[in-house]
């Protein structure tokens, strides 16, 4: 390349990149076309006489996210950073306060979120560091937990975003399983619970946790099971929950006798839901996460390299 092309590329690129001109404008100051300052940029990258470096960023985890959006054709991604020195409490951490800039980012003014509960959500709540006033409405899409839990109560966590982003809450005044499915067909249909079951309809977002396998010792409302109830998971191989509802590995949800017996939104009809975001991590709950994400109940995701990697790896298998 010539010694006057080379000038003019460094034109170019200082007017875009330094004076940050326009293509329009450069074309018009050096009266080339528009088309050829598009072009010239281009050549600028590939020569050597641009280069650009971007401190801090992680290329292998943006290439990460990429893959998984394009795969399950999710709207939105983010994956939280491991270390191999990472403890199992360091990497949830790390997953609560990335999943705390997406929720932070991802409420409208005005808009209304519908919100499960488990202790990695209540744990990005609670990193949530927000007082701007959104008048977005915070509702429960499931039953509460035993009181025993009351931390990661479904309420606990409407009323903590409601005071955040300055909002509303609406509370759920039922145990997510009941003994019987008479009980909760009268406590679904009962006065109270119209004005939740309304807004369900009218879901903007709704944020879910995902659990994992029945073994997983973890989880903060399967004491509400009974032995019946792990039983017949077991024999129809659960492979995890969300919004209190099992499902298969192919994502088919389990109904039965703990399906009618439970209170919420049901994670079949999440897919009428125009923002979906799941948030879970580890090895055991892969599967599930997948499942999620085959099946189109979730269509955004935050989760951890290490997770994302075997969801990979179990999508392509």
């Amino acid at each position: 390349m010539g010694n006057e092309k080379l000038d003019l590329l460094r034109q170019v690129a200082y007017k875009y990149y330094v004076e940050e001109k326009n293509q329009e404008t450069i074309g018009r100051e050096l009266n080339i076309y528009r088309t050829s300052v598009s072009r010239m940029l281009k050549q600028a990258k590939q020569t050597g006489v641009v280069e650009i470096k971007i401190h801090d960023f992680d290329e292998q985890l943006y290439e990460l996210e990429t893959e998984l959006r394009e795969t399950f054709n999710l709207k939105y991604v983010r994956i939280a950073r491991t270390e191999p020195h990472f403890s199992n409490q360091e990497k949830e951490e790390n997953l609560a306060k990335t999943a705390s800039l997406v929720i932070k980012n991802m409420v409208r003014p005005h808009e209304t979120i519908g919100v499960a509960w488990g202790e990695t959500l209540g744990n990005a709540i609670s990193y949530i560091e927000n007082r701007r006033k959104t008048m977005a409405t915070f509702i429960p899409i499931v039953g509460g937990p035993s009181h025993v839990h009351s931390k990661y109560h479904v309420n606990t966590l409407v009323y903590e975003l409601a005071r955040k982003f300055g909002g509303n809450s609406v509370f759920v005044n039922a145990t997510v399983v009941q003994e019987t499915e008479q009980l909760k067909n009268g406590i679904m249909g009962s006065h109270y619970f119209q004005e939740l079951k309304s807004k369900w309809d009218k879901l903007d977002v709704a944020i879910v946790g995902i659990g994992g396998l029945l073994s997983e010792k973890t989880s903060k409302w399967r004491d509400l099971l009974s032995p019946e109830d792990y039983e017949d998971l077991r024999l129809r191989e659960a492979c995890g929950d969300s919004c209190c509802n099992f499902f298969d590995r192919d994502g088919k949800v389990l109904h039965g006798s703990l399906y009618n017996r439970t209170i919420g939104i049901g994670i079949e009809n999440l897919k009428r839901v125009p923002t979906v975001l799941g948030v879970a991590r580890s090895k055991r709950k892969s599967r599930a996460i997948l499942a999620m994400l085959k099946k189109g109940y979730i269509n955004a995701l935050v989760t951890d390299d290490e997770t994302a990697k075997l969801i990979l790896k179990y999508a392509k298998s």
